[in-house]
């Protein structure tokens, strides 16, 4: 049977209905992340914090335990329940954000952001994994992108509404008001989220879990699996260092109050980012279907465009200038947010899942989102702070320009990656019918 029959009727609104709850998720994790960003400016006024703490803080306090819990996490999303870990998760990360509120230094407000992260750390890898195991692989790049969406959506509402509230109530404050809804919603998702039959779509026979030492040998014998792991990585260590402080930038550099930078980044973000984002997703599946390099192609123009954007964004000493070449330099940026997903995902087998996102996240996570923000935080700061924050967000794009080499790499032996996990398959007797 075609898979485009397979996924019909009831099967195909569970998947919708799944995929739902699953954006719902992710912006709540969004919100929760994005939420620090707009409060740095008043948290380093309290507690006179120099930059370089503040991308320590927004960045790796938050990445090290995120990265490192969400080893075992995705180990256990491979064996278990998906469904019960993510409602735990969001519980856990979603009081620990209320907690931020409650710190009185930067140590306890460092200590609390780890506690944000191990939470936030149980979601993605299950959620990229019961998405696989819903959507058949000519759907998953469209699905993949579509979660991803809560990205920009999570952080459209968490600028424009943590912007306002920051101008009006005090920064612990606003944390509370971010952190206690999602304690509720967890309950909701525990209640209503199923569980898939894990690699139905893929004609895999469910074969248990994979040895560790499988998993290590199947990144080693996957030069495509390398290389987007390497692109991503440096992908996200220049994005993530723009994202943590573009609230920053406009309010120190271009003069905006909290409310103004918010709905700012919020529009360019939740509106330019969703685009880059879905279309990432969209143009590897269409053009993918005719040769699967695109999935990656698409990635390495996306970001390429995107440079000459956020170069005059951070240098331009116009303020509609800037915000119109950074509106736009975010929709290529954001194509990899889920598309770089799509092929760890499309090479994975099905008990790896969970531990292939996780692996990725880990590496997205720990050595670009944690060291990103410090390094421009670090470089704003030898170059003598204030103003000189954009020249430190311009600098950035050369480790993008560099994560574009390694897109092209990945494209190389894609295909015949692919066909080698078929082939893998094959001889397992598990007989692969994407």
């Amino acid at each position: 049977m075609r898979q485009s029959e397979e996924f019909a009727g009831p099967r195909r609104r569970s998947a919708q209905t799944a995929l739902a709850i699953l954006v719902v998720v992710n912006v709540m994790s969004q919100l929760d992340r994005q939420i620090m960003n707009v409060l740095l400016p008043k948290i380093q006024t309290d507690l006179l914090l120099s930059d370089a703490q503040s991308g320590w803080l927004a960045g790796f306090a938050f990445a090290i335990c995120y990265s490192i819990a969400g080893l075992p996490l995705a180990r256990f999303a491979d064996r278990g329940s998906r469904s019960a870990l993510i409602s735990v998760a969001l519980a856990v990360w979603s009081a620990m954000t209320a907690v931020c509120g409650l710190a009185r230094s930067f140590v306890e407000l460092f200590i609390a952001r780890i506690g944000v992260g191990i939470g936030e750390a149980g979601c993605a890898p299950a959620a990229h994994s019961l998405i696989s195991d819903h959507f058949p692989r000519s759907h998953r790049g469209r699905a993949l992108a579509t979660y991803q969406l809560g990205v920009p959506a999570g952080i459209l509402l968490g600028s424009i509404v943590g912007g306002s509230l920051s101008d009006h109530l005090s920064w612990r404050s606003v944390f509370f008001l971010f952190g206690l809804p999602g304690i509720g919603l967890a309950l909701v998702v525990r209640g209503v989220l199923r569980e898939p039959v894990r690699g139905s779509f893929d004609g895999h026979a469910d074969p248990g879990i994979e040895p560790l030492g499988e998993i290590l040998r199947f990144f080693g014998r996957r030069a495509a699996m390398r290389q987007i792991l390497t692109a991503a990585t440096l992908h996200t260590l220049a994005v993530g260092a723009q994202v943590t402080f573009n609230f920053t930038f406009l309010t120190r550099v271009h003069d905006l109050s909290g409310t103004q930078a918010g709905i700012v980044i919020g529009l360019l973000t939740g509106i330019f980012g969703g685009i880059g984002t879905y279309l990432g997703g969209w143009l590897g599946d269409r053009f993918g279907a005719r040769d699967a390099r695109w999935y990656l192609w698409w990635l390495a123009i996306g970001a390429f465009i995107s440079i000459p954007f956020s170069i005059a964004a951070y240098l331009s000493p116009s303020t509609p200038v800037a915000v119109v070449a950074l509106s736009l330099s975010v929709v290529g940026s954001y194509f990899y947010t889920g598309a770089c997903h799509v092929v760890a995902q499309s090479l994975a087998r099905p008990r790896m899942r969970a531990i292939t996102a996780s692996i990725m996240l880990f590496s997205m996570n720990l050595l670009g989102f944690g060291i990103g923000p410090p390094i421009a935080g670090a470089i704003s700061d030898a170059l003598g702070g204030e103003d000189a924050l954009r020249y430190a967000l311009a600098l950035m794009n050369v480790v993008l320009l560099w994560a574009c080499l390694h897109y092209v790499l990945a494209a190389r032996t894609y295909r015949e990656d692919l066909s080698a996990e078929a082939a893998c398959a094959a001889a397992r007797n598990e007989p692969n019918l994407v």
